[in-house]
């Protein structure tokens, strides 16, 4: 049976009861075996559903009570669907799960470009763009991460730029992951400039590969999560998976690859020129970095910047822009961001 059968609502919309602005809507969920999956224990998703959206969410029995604002109730009504009709097909769901079909049931929003570049948009209800491999399946949690997802499916260069804990690299990684496994390539190219963040790190022993590692270390826990470790052994050490540094890159012509440039703010201008222009025949190119967080010498452009501008109106290239409302790992680090950027920009005013 579909979803529909499967879910029954009903208005409960009286002039005693409810305000033109407010909505009380009852679910009913057919099969039990998932609804205290779906309310969480204790109820956690049911609490979370009110805590983002100011509604009252009532579990009874196989049932829940949603009233409140009538957009924020369809938002919990869509939310509920979405994550039960994943429970149907076999998925689980955590408060992750949760968070994200809240963001996405989002109401449409309209889709603002600069060029190529994209800086908000929002896929139609339970259209959430997803990437798959045999290790995990990973779903859009928020609208502009639906659409890095696509742009990254459509388009063979995408900048993916915005704070960390945007998924930014988690993304381009199961991406270039999938495509090595669908046999649509036949090789992944990981890179990063090899910038200290304000450390000293000084003499590394070893060959090439450990020199590096920990300038690398994020591309590679993206990896195993998305591949078994020993199938990520193997692609290494047969060359299926490089990771190399940003300067590695020179004199050499890329094709049948997913190529990502991590971390790309900390490279410079001739460095991104260098990178860009690597692309081969039926390869893809991702880049991702955040602007606000440049680690190059005092005085030194950054590559990013200069070609996120450079590129702005070429056809066929598409820049993802995430902002603090996309951040998905601990609810605290988008109040980080936002905090920062607000000094930032008080900086900038001050200075004028």
């Amino acid at each position: 049976m579909n979803k529909h059968e499967n879910i029954k609502s009903h208005s409960g919309r009286n002039s005693q009861q409810n305000t033109p602005d407010t909505d009380h809507i009852v679910l009913s969920f057919d099969d039990n075996k998932y609804v205290a999956v779906l309310f969480g224990k204790f109820d956690e998703h049911l609490a979370l559903i009110e805590q983002k959206l100011g509604i009252d969410a009532i579990a009874r029995g196989n049932k829940v009570d949603l009233r409140g604002e009538t957009t924020a109730v369809a938002r919990a009504r869509t939310a509920l669907e979405q994550l039960y009709a994943k429970l149907q097909s076999g998925e689980n769901i955590d408060a992750g799960e949760v968070d994200g079909a809240i963001r996405m049931a989002a109401p449409q929003k309209s889709t603002a470009k600069s060029g190529s570049t994209k800086t908000s948009t929002a896929p139609k209800s339970g259209s959430a763009a997803r990437i798959s491999t045999h290790k995990k399946n990973v779903q859009a949690r928020t609208p502009m991460q639906d659409a890095y997802i696509r742009a990254m499916k459509n388009t063979e260069l995408v900048f993916g730029i915005g704070p960390a804990g945007t998924g930014k690299t988690y993304l381009a990684v199961a991406h270039a992951a999938s495509l090595l496994e669908q046999g649509a390539i036949d090789r992944i190219i990981l890179s990063r400039p090899a910038v200290e963040a304000g450390e000293r790190l000084g003499f590394l022993p070893g060959d090439m590969k450990e020199k590096v590692d920990p300038y690398l270390r994020p591309l590679y826990d993206a990896l195993y999560d998305m591949m078994p470790g020993e199938k990520v052994e193997r692609a290494i050490t047969s060359g299926a998976i490089e990771i190399a540094p940003l300067a590695f890159m020179r004199g050499r012509t890329l094709a049948n690859s997913a190529i990502i440039l991590d971390e790309a703010q900390n490279s410079t201008t001739m460095q991104m020129k260098m990178f860009l222009t690597r692309l081969g025949e039926n390869s893809c190119m991702i880049v991702t970095g955040d602007p606000s967080q440049i680690d190059l010498p005092r005085g030194e452009k950054s590559g990013l910047v200069e070609a996120l501008d450079i590129l702005r109106q070429v056809n066929g290239i598409e820049q993802i822009r995430f902002t603090s409302a996309d951040v998905v790992r601990h609810h605290l680090v988008a109040k980080i961001v936002d905090a920062y950027d607000k000094s930032s920009s008080n900086v900038q005013a001050a200075g004028k």
